[in-house]
């Protein structure tokens, strides 16, 4: 019975399970450097894309924090929050996307690719936690009301916010010419355009930072819209903490598919749209092969 090579590919939103006889194959040396060459370029446009992005969130955050100090706004400091947890979640992502470059060892014989879900799992985590911290400080808000907010220059932040994140969603789904990518150099999930374990692994992180900027987008637009309220009836100034639970609320949700499916690739998890009867049946077609049993696949 001869040996046999089996390699995973999704793309296209679409599987396959390419099967490769190793006792009569020598092209592997070929398609295993046109995947190091794929995986390398993706890993190159991953940290391209969230270094733009870190130095983005960096200088708005500390807009934000001096525009919410100077309007006495909860909705603003919250959303300069969100930013520093997208910050830290950024610069965690960067630290991961480098670290699984590492060569493996002989301790760590699969290597460090599982740094970035780590990454992507701490970063879900910090954000969940300070979400916590500013709701309760909204409930603090409402319970004393003891707080005066100036509409005006909460409209100027909050209207720069939604511009600002929207450029930062901008630039990490691809879209932007400053970050020297293409459509096809990024994901729409764990599951899309891949090209290799690396390309998976760096998807991961783009998708949850992607997520943390669109929580801040619909966090800068409900600022927007209490700002408004604000600045024609003062006396709906309540509008600000109740802001922050709503948006709150809504960052919470957007984050848990991203530490499911960080949890599912760190529990070994069967690749999603890959049949474990597909692959099996291939397994047993191959000549010399009888039976294929106790069948393992994961990321």
């Amino acid at each position: 019975a001869s040996d046999a090579c089996v390699n995973y590919r999704q793309s296209a939103g679409e599987s396959s399970a390419l099967l490769y006889d190793t006792s009569e194959d020598d092209s592997d040396e070929t398609l295993h450097c046109h995947a190091n060459h794929q995986s390398r370029r993706s890993t190159k446009v991953a940290q391209r894309q969230l270094i733009i992005s870190c130095l983005i969130c960096f200088t708005f955050m500390i807009a934000e924090v001096v525009g919410g100090y100077m309007s006495n706004s909860l909705a603003i400091m919250s959303d300069a929050a969100h930013l520093c947890a997208d910050l830290a979640g950024f610069l965690i992502s960067i630290f991961a996307v480098w670290i699984a470059q590492k060569s493996p060892t002989k301790r760590l014989s699969f290597g460090f690719y599982r740094a970035e879900v780590l990454g992507a799992v701490l970063s879900v985590v910090f954000i969940w936690v300070l979400t916590g911290i500013l709701v309760y400080t909204a409930v603090q808000r409402i319970y004393h009301d003891d707080y005066d907010i100036n509409a005006d220059i909460m409209l100027i932040v909050s209207g720069t916010g939604v511009a600002m994140n929207i450029f930062m969603g901008l630039v990490l789904h691809g879209c932007c010419p400053c970050a020297g990518m293409s459509q096809h150099g990024h994901s729409h999930g764990l599951g899309g355009h891949n090209h290799g374990r690396s390309n998976e692994r760096s998807n991961i992180n783009i998708r949850a930072a992607f997520i943390h900027v669109l929580g801040d987008l619909l966090q800068s637009i409900g600022v927007l819209i209490s700002a408004t309220i604000v600045k024609y009836n003062s006396q709906y100034k309540i509008a600000d903490p109740i802001c922050t639970f709503i948006f709150s609320a809504l960052v919470l949700f957007t984050t848990v598919p991203i530490l499911r499916d960080a949890v599912f690739i760190l529990m070994e998890g069967f690749p999603k749209g890959l049949s474990y009867n597909t692959v099996k049946s291939a397994l047993q077609s191959i000549k010399g092969v009888r039976m294929a049993h106790s069948l393992t696949c994961g990321h």
